[in-house]
This record gives structure tokens, C-alpha cells and sequence, in this order.
């Protein structure tokens, strides 16, 4: 558990708190982490950077703001600054998923027996940019503004990104589930 004392003796740069501090977010840190990164060990660095961005602006946190939130929002931007670093130099990448009619009850009842790990391994086959806005959107809850803001695309560019991550999760749930038409599945 961060207890204020912890978060002081880190300011203090007290190791085995920062220690104390790493085991107490590792957790949380990673499965951020694990949603956005395909592979665990750009994850693994990414949540390393995110961390080191924690404890070097412990002093700028306001008391009265909930720490764990606190690191979570720096955590998420670290990986969106990351991800626009890199998406000059990565091809956007393709699914050419056939569009069919709609699969209906099957599906829904595949996806709520579905487990979350194999929903993120699901997650892990739509391309970058329509992952990390779907991440954006429906997990971690940022409003298209807000993500057009993050990530310098505009609102609709970041709705068109969701619907686009929606439907090929759609398609590969209905794949999973047996049948051969997409999905209507309720996904957030």
C-alpha cells in the first residue's frame, strides 16, 4: 500500500522506499502497460520510464490528489508520448478482416465466457494507432477531445479509430466463437 510516509521517504530518495514504492505499482503499472505495448518487454520499459517519471515529480504532487490516480494518468501519457515518438517511423499496420452479416447471440455469449487476458491478446491484433485509441476510449476513459488533444489527431479521427478497433474485435470474437458473420457484440 503508498502511504504518504512512503511517498516521502522517496522524495527523501530513500532506495529501499523507491523500492517499496516500484513492488507497490508494479501491478498496476504493468497491466497499463501490457494494454498499449504488443510485446511484454517494450511494455516492461515503458513502465520503467513511466515510474521514473513518478519519482521524479513526487514533489510536484498536490496532497489532495489520490496518488495511485495520480501515477496512472503519468504512466498513460509516458506510453502516449512513446507511441508518438515512434508512429513516424512505423507503418500503420493492416487487417483485411471480410465484412459479412450480423452473428448475433453466439457471439455475446462467447464474449462474456471470454477471459480478459484473451481479450488482450485479441487487442494485440488491431493495428497500433485504432489499440491505443480504443484503450484510450473505452478503458481508461478519455473523452475523443481529450485523446484528439494527446495524441495531435482530431476528435473524429479518434471515433473513427474506436469504431475501427470495435469492428475487427468484433470480427475476430465471432471467428473465435464459431460462427462466420461479424459481430454485434457489446464491447465498450
Amino acid at each position: 500500500m503508498v502511504t504518504e510516509r512512503l511517498i516521502d521517504a522517496c522524495i527523501r530518495r530513500d532506495r529501499l522506499a523507491e523500492e517499496e514504492l516500484y513492488r507497490a505499482l508494479h501491478p498496476l503499472m504493468m497491466s497499463i502497460c501490457t494494454r498499449y505495448e504488443r510485446n511484454r518487454q517494450d511494455a516492461a520499459a515503458r513502465m520503467n520510464e513511466g515510474f521514473l517519471k513518478v519519482l521524479l515529480n513526487l514533489k510536484k504532487r498536490r496532497p489532495e490528489v489520490p496518488f495511485e490516480p495520480w501515477a496512472r494518468r503519468i504512466l498513460i501519457n509516458t506510453v502516449i508520448d512513446g507511441f508518438r515518438k515512434e508512429r513516424e517511423r512505423k507503418a500503420m499496420e493492416t487487417m483485411d478482416l471480410p465484412v459479412e452479416a450480423d452473428a448475433g447471440s453466439e457471439v455475446n455469449e462467447y464474449l462474456r465466457h471470454m477471459e480478459a487476458e484473451a481479450f488482450a491478446d485479441l487487442l494485440k491484433q488491431v493495428p497500433e494507432m485504432s489499440r491505443n485509441v480504443f484503450n484510450l476510449f473505452a478503458i481508461d476513459g478519455f473523452s475523443h477531445a481529450e485523446i484528439a488533444a494527446m495524441l495531435g489527431i482530431s476528435a473524429g479521427t479518434s471515433k473513427w479509430h474506436v469504431s475501427n478497433a470495435r469492428q475487427l474485435l468484433q470480427q475476430a470474437i465471432a471467428r473465435l466463437a464459431g460462427t462466420r458473420t461479424p459481430v454485434k457484440a457489446v464491447l465498450p
